[in-house]
Protein backbone atom coordinates (compact mmCIF):
# COMPACT_ATOMS: atom_id res chain seq x y z
CA UNK A 1 0.00 0.00 0.00
CA UNK A 2 2.90 2.08 0.77
CA UNK A 3 4.70 2.63 -2.19
CA UNK A 4 6.20 6.17 -1.23
CA UNK A 5 3.16 7.99 -1.70
CA UNK A 6 2.32 11.20 0.16
CA UNK A 7 -0.76 13.38 1.25
CA UNK A 8 -1.22 16.56 2.40
CA UNK A 9 -3.82 16.94 4.67
CA UNK A 10 -4.44 20.81 6.04
CA UNK A 11 -6.02 21.56 9.95
CA UNK A 12 -9.19 23.85 9.26
CA UNK A 13 -10.75 23.43 12.58
CA UNK A 14 -9.96 23.96 16.31
CA UNK A 15 -8.74 21.12 18.94
CA UNK A 16 -10.49 23.65 21.20
CA UNK A 17 -13.56 22.15 23.31
CA UNK A 18 -12.39 18.66 21.71
CA UNK A 19 -11.97 15.45 23.59
CA UNK A 20 -8.53 15.08 24.31
CA UNK A 21 -8.08 11.51 21.92
CA UNK A 22 -8.43 14.04 19.36
CA UNK A 23 -6.51 16.97 20.33
CA UNK A 24 -3.92 14.04 20.13
CA UNK A 25 -4.14 12.81 16.83
CA UNK A 26 -3.87 16.03 15.57
CA UNK A 27 -0.42 16.03 17.07
CA UNK A 28 0.45 12.78 16.09
CA UNK A 29 -0.62 14.09 12.43
CA UNK A 30 2.12 16.91 13.04
CA UNK A 31 -0.90 19.58 12.53
CA UNK A 32 -1.91 21.18 16.14
CA UNK A 33 -2.35 24.89 14.67
CA UNK A 34 -5.25 25.95 12.00
CA UNK A 35 -3.63 26.57 8.63
CA UNK A 36 -1.01 23.89 8.94
CA UNK A 37 -0.58 21.61 6.31
CA UNK A 38 1.29 18.41 6.91
CA UNK A 39 2.43 15.65 4.42
CA UNK A 40 2.14 12.10 5.93
CA UNK A 41 2.61 8.66 4.22
CA UNK A 42 -0.18 7.26 2.67
CA UNK A 43 -0.83 4.19 4.61
CA UNK A 44 -3.74 2.33 6.60
CA UNK A 45 -2.56 4.08 10.16
CA UNK A 46 -2.77 7.75 8.15
CA UNK A 47 -6.01 7.15 6.60
CA UNK A 48 -7.40 5.86 10.21
CA UNK A 49 -5.92 8.95 12.17
CA UNK A 50 -7.67 11.14 9.43
CA UNK A 51 -10.88 9.27 9.26
CA UNK A 52 -10.40 10.46 13.38
CA UNK A 53 -10.93 13.98 13.00
CA UNK A 54 -11.81 14.63 9.86
CA UNK A 55 -14.16 17.15 10.78
CA UNK A 56 -11.33 19.24 11.73
CA UNK A 57 -9.00 18.21 8.59
CA UNK A 58 -9.25 18.21 4.88
CA UNK A 59 -7.11 16.39 2.43
CA UNK A 60 -5.61 18.95 0.15
CA UNK A 61 -3.55 16.51 -2.49
CA UNK A 62 -3.39 12.69 -2.90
Amino acid sequence: MSSGKTIKVKQTGSPMRRHHTQRETLIGLRLNKIGRVAELPDTAQTRGMIAKVAHLVRVVEK
